[in-house]
């Protein structure tokens, strides 16, 4: 299908309008992320089956008309493997989409797992072999190119096309809700805040660390994240884990300190060794009763390898009655996460969020079963 090239206010506001009717959109996003926190937008594509449009964002000053569509609770919005893609919506938009739905779920709901690219199910359904030439170019570099905007068409055109078929046969095998499910649940993740006081959580071998080390770590990890915001970078470019973990166990009290210790990654003790002693100087007048408690490993949990197999061959079961894949089912990351919420490790009982393995479609299918065989001790 021809493309039509959006480069002006007065041309989106119509293509919107137009498109507001529509009852299926095939959308896509080029953007590029190599050096900085937040992906920077490059190109928008929409298809409907009658208009296939690539929307220059650089161009244009106000996109609501296109974030607009995007919350029309009418349209079905389809995109493959949006992860990304919904990133963009929500720094780019602050925009939550509404009634989308993800091809690359629906392809592993049938049995094509859980990974599946563009390319492979364009070919799967169509015999098409995909030019994938322009996947790492610079989509914030003008002007775009003719094989750049062809390569861009084909990534919603295809997908337009292909989703009935998709449909039909998730509809037929009755894995459809899940597949809606499992969509939402991922907007949902991408959509909830970061909260920064509990971003120490994610660095690695936090477990070594006693309460007071823990809220070293918890100031250190909440100032480099306001820092990326703050200069839009990536994480790693602010202070690397590693360094804020040795940081944290020593306490050192001057930059040349610092400089001596293992694991401390002397370029950013260099750009921002003084900045990180003043973070470490807040942390020591923390009171003692603000500390965050020892960080519990569930691997550390007696007979937890062996119990971690029982729960994984109860569900490799549960998944085959229902003839589902097991890694639609669950991940080693879900089975972690029941456990740990079973064994009530760092206090994930009173945690807000949810069980995967025992909420919606999961729980319909086996969560009574799995919490009685927990009951009785994974016997």
């Amino acid at each position: 299908m021809n493309y039509q090239l959006i480069e002006d206010q007065n041309s989106l506001n119509n293509l919107c309008e137009q498109l507001s009717q529509a009852t299926v959109l095939a959308i896509d996003t080029e953007f590029v992320r190599t050096r900085t926190l937040y992906a920077k937008l490059g190109l928008l594509q929409i298809c409907d089956g009658e208009q296939l449009a690539l929307i220059d964002p650089l161009a244009i000053d106000d996109l609501s008309p296109f974030w607009a569509l995007l919350t029309n609770e009418n349209i079905t919005k389809v995109l493959h493997a949006c992860s990304e893609d919904l990133e963009v919506f929500l720094t780019a938009g602050d925009c939550k989409p509404v009634n989308l739905i993800d091809s690359q779920i629906m392809m592993s709901f049938l049995g094509h797992g859980l990974s599946l690219g563009y390319a492979a199910m364009v070919k799967h359904y169509t015999g098409i072999e995909l030019d994938k030439s322009e996947s790492r170019t610079d989509w914030t570099k003008r002007p775009l190119t003719e094989k750049q905007l062809n390569y861009a068409s084909a990534d919603v055109d295809h997908l337009f096309s292909i989703y009935p078929r998709l449909l039909a046969e998730l509809t037929e095998v009755g894995f459809l809700a899940y597949a809606q499910i499992e969509t939402q649940s991922m907007i949902e993740k991408k959509f909830t805040p970061i909260i920064e006081s509990e971003m120490y959580l994610n660095i690695k071998m936090s477990w070594r660390l006693n309460p007071k080390q823990l809220n070293s770590l918890k100031y250190l990890a909440s100032w480099r994240f306001q820092q990326a915001k703050k200069r839009d970078l990536p994480i790693g470019f602010v202070a690397k884990d590693h360094t804020l973990m040795a940081l944290a166990q020593s306490n050192p009290n001057s930059v040349s300190a610092m400089l001596a210790l293992e694991g401390a990654e002397a370029l950013d003790v260099r750009h921002k060794g003084k900045a990180m002693l003043a973070v470490l100087d807040q942390a020591e007048k923390a009171e003692v009763s603000s500390y965050p408690e020892k960080v519990n490993r569930l691997d550390e949990y007696p007979g937890y390898k062996q119990i971690f197999k029982k729960v994984k061959a109860f569900l490799i079961t549960a998944s085959e009655q229902n003839g589902l894949a097991i890694e639609n089912v669950a991940s080693k990351k879900q089975i972690n996460q029941f456990l740990t919420w079973q064994f009530d490790l760092n206090g994930a009982r009173n945690s807000a969020a949810k069980v995967e393995l025992i909420t919606d479609w999961r729980n319909e299918l086996f969560g009574q079963a799995l919490l009685d065989f927990a009951q009785q001790g994974f016997e």
